[in-house]
């Protein structure tokens, strides 16, 4: 009876030798599946956490930076013209909205060749006072600050979204730093009269691409504004001006979009305000030449407000 009972006892223990590390390994594992789906879990809720944080962040920005594609090509180049012309569209409209007048001085040179130093003059001369305040004429970020001492003196390039970049020169100090965005009308400089100046003035220019647009095709720098929203650059006509004062679009209108085939051709002019005799004369198809010996004017006599002219 007690081998029978030993037989019994040792067969038990025997099952539970087998089936102990069975269960126990089946404890573990479900341990581990759910301390997995845990750590998952966790894993989980901090990245929405982080996303959360993230996206109450961008909300907080009032004032993003332009969009950075624009600051690739050439950014780092110290050349004022770091683009190749092959890569140039023959035309491109530009936004030229939300723009200041970089300074109200009046324009004392204008954009084209100079005969007397053999060179194109790539800008417009604005006259200033020394140290007076010059302004970034769009949004955009600063690609250079320099100094050139037989050109710009100290000068400032800013690239804007616009696709434009805007030059400054003869500054007497720089007031922005590389890479540093600004806003239009923010204050980038002081006026002065360093490099290759002969009085206090700013060189502006505007350009596309490197292509030096003439700045009096997009502003109009007597009555401080833009001519339009839009400029349409062309590889063909970036160096003309533009010009809608009302006076000469008015002349326009008086004589017919074409005086050779209209028939109806003003015998007389009235001179209005921000008229020149050239002016006139370019609207009505004359020379100067031949509109003062119409009107019995000399090189010197001046023209007045409501003065009649003779066209013919």
């Amino acid at each position: 009876m007690k081998s029978v009972k030993f037989i019994l006892g040792l067969a038990a223990a025997t099952c539970l030798a087998f089936t102990a590390p069975v269960f126990a390994q089946t404890k573990s594992r479900a341990h581990a599946d759910a301390h997995k789906q845990l750590l998952a879990s966790n894993a989980s809720a901090k990245e929405q956490i982080k996303l959360i944080d993230q996206s109450a962040f961008i909300d907080l920005i009032d004032e993003p930076e332009p969009e950075i594609d624009i600051y690739t090509e050439g950014w780092n180049s110290k050349s004022v013209n770091p683009f190749k012309p092959a890569d140039v569209p023959n035309t491109a409209i530009i936004d030229v909205t939300k723009y200041v007048m970089p300074h109200m001085g009046k324009v004392t040179s204008n954009y084209g060749y100079r005969a007397k130093f053999g060179r194109m003059h790539k800008g417009i001369d604005i006259g200033v006072k020394m140290n007076d305040t010059i302004r970034a004429a769009f949004d955009g970020k600063v690609r250079l600050t320099n100094y050139e001492a037989r050109g710009y003196g100290n000068y400032v390039i800013i690239r804007h979204p616009n696709g434009l970049e805007t030059v400054y020169g003869h500054l007497n100090k720089h007031l922005v730093k590389p890479d540093q965005v600004v806003k239009a009308g923010d204050p980038i400089g002081l006026g002065g009269n360093t490099g290759r100046s002969t009085g206090p003035h700013l060189h502006f220019e505007t350009r596309y691409m490197g292509y030096a647009i003439n700045p009096s095709a997009i502003f109009d720098f007597v009555n401080h504004t833009t001519h339009t929203d839009t400029y349409t650059f062309s590889k063909s006509t970036y160096t003309q001006p533009r010009n809608f004062a009302p006076s000469r679009e008015l002349a326009k209108a008086e004589k017919g979009a074409n005086p050779y085939t209209s028939g109806e051709e003003r015998s007389v002019y009235t001179v209005k305000k921000g008229d020149t005799l050239s002016s006139i004369a370019k609207a009505y198809g004359l020379s100067t030449t031949r509109l003062r010996n119409l009107n019995n004017l000399s090189a010197t006599d001046p023209i007045k407000i409501g003065q009649s002219l003779k066209l013919k």
